[in-house]
């Protein structure tokens, strides 16, 4: 649907209930009345084909501003619509009835702001578990000082796991939260009356930082810092996000060179971080040799990035207006030469994966997710294509000049373990061919352009490797981050996370936890 018809169809259905408050090449805002808001959420959702993007809650001086953002493909651009009351009126309509997406975005601001959606199924003992904290908080108002320790803190003893299956012998086998190794804090509870999942349950934030209440009244700068290093492993794409949210408030024109070199070095990133998760799949199904051959291809291309750019993660390269430092054609040529080799590597691994029986066997027509299913739940990146929605921010809503750039989204039908891990291996042969190009694109210009910090609101979007993730940033006059919001992918796919264990063996639930590639620290953010 094109902005004309939008207009349209709004003016039509809700006459003096939603209004276009704002309007550019790329973003409608609408003003809408809270009587409206549910039915607008749902046409954009589900008959508008416009994608949920987040909840962004901010507290003024006198009043709420909810903004639940939209996109679609192309020219249909962005929606935000905006819902205003009194900080004194803190109620507001549940959308989840038709936009299930939103389903954890409002139990997060029930929690972290304390306002109350009317008609949801299940609010509180989300992020501020009810074992751990008192209620009322509301650690994201103004009026709560992060510098001060909770002196009298008073949780409920009586807290007991939410339970869904009350047959006759059910009974709850908890995983975690805590595990060996690397893993970080999560607790599932695997609902079952036998052997199958029967209702998987994921207990989230128990690393919970408030990032996004450390932002507040530091500089774009300081910010930066904090978006580059919540989520190491997707580090760049995070920076990326946030660097383009401040330079579309101060209007920014990055030099050409600045550009090609973020998609460069994000491609890189993808490539590395998708062959640390194919790793992660060959560990899970205990193929020993598979598992040292892609944690060889992960490795290689962390020393690539190294070599290239100083950090393994690509740490410290980011700067408002570009970057804080160029990278030699010649080292950028080399760099894509040896990730040529890598990607050599990875599609030999595929071959010898795909005759493996005993591998397809864990993971063919197992963690089915429907294509409905997935898009009712807004899963996002490989985790959505593997299932038929192929949406790429790449592709639908372009930035840093993919617009230019030749690539193909790939996109899978079946929704098991196997075709996320097929999804896995053909975006790396597409951030290869996507490095090619960068690198043949690269001309002579600096690297970074100077920026007048100046009071304003933008949102920035990038497709990391996990999926979209979508950071809000609002300047004050001084040019100090007064709001930061950010919406990690894997905050919409834990949501849908259950969905590929239930109805499936317990021995099921690794593989399917490591084809998802979740991150608890970008989700905890």
């Amino acid at each position: 649907m094109n902005r004309p018809e939008l207009k349209e169809q709004i003016a039509q259905r809700w006459p003096g209930q939603v209004q276009c408050r704002s309007e550019s090449a790329s973003l409608c805002e609408l003003a809408c009345a809270r009587a409206a808001l549910p039915e607008l959420c749902a046409r954009l959702f589900l008959e508008w084909n416009f994608s949920f993007a987040g909840l962004i809650v901010e507290e003024g001086a006198s009043e709420w501003q909810l903004r639940y953002a939209f996109y679609g493909e192309g020219d249909a651009g962005w929606v935000h619509v905006l819902v205003t009351a009194p900080l004194a009126e803190k109620t507001f309509p549940s959308i989840v009835k038709f936009v299930h997406a939103a389903d954890w975005h409002e139990r997060e601001a029930e929690d972290l702001f304390g306002i109350h959606f009317e008609g949801h199924p299940r609010l509180g003992d989300f992020i501020l578990h009810d074992d751990a904290w008192q209620e009322n908080v509301e650690p994201m108002r103004r009026h709560f000082d992060a510098r001060e320790a909770m002196r009298h803190r008073k949780p409920d003893e009586d807290w007991r796991p939410h339970r869904i299956v009350q047959e006759p012998g059910a009974f709850v086998m908890p995983v975690g939260p805590k595990f060996s190794g690397v893993t970080e804090s999560v607790h599932f509870l695997l609902e079952t009356v036998g052997e199958d999942v029967i209702r998987s349950t994921p207990r989230l934030f128990y690393k919970w930082r408030a990032i996004e209440k450390m932002a507040e009244d530091k500089t774009a700068d300081e910010v930066l810092l904090l978006a580059e290093r919540f989520a190491a492993t997707t580090a760049f794409a995070h920076g990326l996000a946030f660097c383009q949210a401040v330079e579309t408030i101060c209007g920014a024109n990055l030099p050409l060179r600045a550009k090609i070199l973020r998609v460069f070095l994000a491609e890189l990133e993808r490539l590395r971080q998708h062959a640390g998760a194919i790793q992660e799949i060959c560990e899970s199904t205990a193929l020993a040799v598979a598992n040292a051959h892609a944690g060889i291809c992960e490795e290689e291309l962390l020393r690539i990035s190294c070599e290239l750019t100083g950090h393994r993660y690509l740490f410290g390269l980011l700067a408002l207006g570009g970057l804080l430092c160029d990278l030699p054609d010649d080292a950028c040529a080399k760099a894509l030469e040896k990730s040529q080799k890598v990607l050599t590597q990875l599609n030999r691994l595929e071959k010898q994966l795909r005759v493996s029986s005993s591998f397809l066997d864990r993971l063919e027509e197992v963690g089915i997710v429907p294509e409905r299913t997935a898009m009712v739940y807004g899963l996002l990146g490989p985790i959505a294509r593997a299932s038929g929605v192929v949406r790429d921010l790449r592709r639908a809503q372009p930035y840093s000049g993919y617009e230019n750039l030749q690539f193909d989204v790939p996109g899978e039908q079946e929704g098991d373990g196997y075709a996320r891990l097929r999804i896995l291996f053909a975006e790396a042969r597409q951030s290869v061919r996507i490095m090619e190009q960068a690198a043949a694109a690269l001309q002579s210009g600096s690297v970074r352009e100077p920026l007048q910090l100046r009071a304003g609101a933008a949102l920035g979007w990038v497709e990391a490797p996990r999926g979209g993730a979508f950071h809000w940033v609002r300047l004050d006059e001084k040019g100090k981050v007064a709001r930061y919001r950010i919406v990690p992918p894997s905050f919409a796919n834990w949501h849908g996370f259950h969905l590929s264990v239930e109805k499936f063996a317990f021995q099921d639930f690794p593989i399917m936890l490591s084809t998802f590639n979740l991150s608890v620290a970008e989700n905890d953010r």
